[in-house]
């Protein structure tokens, strides 16, 4: 008997995939989790039945939502992390040579516990010696923290449950009072082809509090329409320009893609005119 998984992306619109073992799921505090072993794409975490990773395409999204700003920070010491639970995030922060400490704040510690059970390739970071791991609420944590990060980066799930303050200009504000003078902001916006709305409201958020917002893209295959997107805020520096060449171990990212990435197609540049 085949058995399959199914992400509804939009009301008219499934994501499948044949799966060979149901590894874990779970009722947690915050939401549903599920790990399942899919015959594509491997290992696969889903929140409330929405892909978050795959053990074959996470490089893509986690390069892509921490070395753009990471390489258009002059000295980026102090990163923060809000959400990124499985630690991809966190691992591409604390690898990278500038980086002196990496601070993950997650509101769902079982988030955290299945990653350590089933994605060793991204929870490795988690005893790295720059690695700090707080279980904690990311909204009220960066509220309490002013003037702490050089980059703050938000790795949160679709704006629904515990998430949707993550995309408030109240939060941005806060975000903002966070960072230092030169410090940047990134989010994953979702997808110019489902979620324009999403892009409206975090681009404008984040475009009403920082003198610099731009917004860039990535090929996901497991993500809506394959195409993401990502809202950078900088407070002094244009994240299109490279000014770390660190020597990095990446599949996805490089400096060519770094600018090309802000190269934007016309449909994409009317959603957030």
């Amino acid at each position: 008997m085949e058995i399959w998984v199914t992400e509804y992306q939009t009301k008219s619109l499934g994501f499948s995939l044949k799966i060979k073992n149901t590894l874990k799921t779970e009722k947690t505090k915050y939401q549903t989790l599920a790990v399942v072993d899919t015959e594509q794409f491997g290992k696969m975490l889903l929140l409330d039945g929405m892909v978050m990773t795959t053990e074959q395409d996470e490089f893509v999204y986690h390069e892509m939502i921490t070395q753009v700003v990471l390489n258009s920070h002059p000295n980026p010491k102090k990163v923060l992390i809000v959400g990124g639970g499985d630690g991809g995030a966190l691992r591409e922060v604390v690898n990278h040579p500038a980086v002196e400490s990496g601070l993950l704040v997650e509101i769902d510690e079982r988030v955290v516990l299945a990653s350590q059970e089933y994605f060793p390739q991204l929870s490795t970071a988690f005893t790295h010696t720059k690695a700090h791991i707080i279980i904690d609420d990311g909204i009220a944590f960066v509220k309490n923290h002013k003037n702490s990060f050089d980059l703050i980066i938000v790795d949160s799930t679709e704006p629904v449950g515990p998430a949707i303050e993550l995309f408030s200009p109240s939060f941005y504000k806060n975000v903002y009072e966070a960072l230092h003078d030169d410090g940047m902001l990134v989010v994953q916006s979702e997808s110019p082809f489902f979620n324009q709305e999403v892009i409206k409201k975090a681009f404008g958020g984040i475009d009403s509090i920082f003198p610099l917002t731009k917004l860039y893209l990535a090929s996901i295959p497991t993500y809506p329409s394959g195409l993401w997107s990502f809202t950078v805020g900088s407070k002094k520096y244009d994240p299109e320009v490279i000014v770390n060449e660190a020597a990095l171990n990446t599949k996805y990212y490089s400096s060519d893609i770094h600018q090309a990435a802000f190269k934007l197609p016309p449909f994409v540049q009317e959603i957030i005119a």
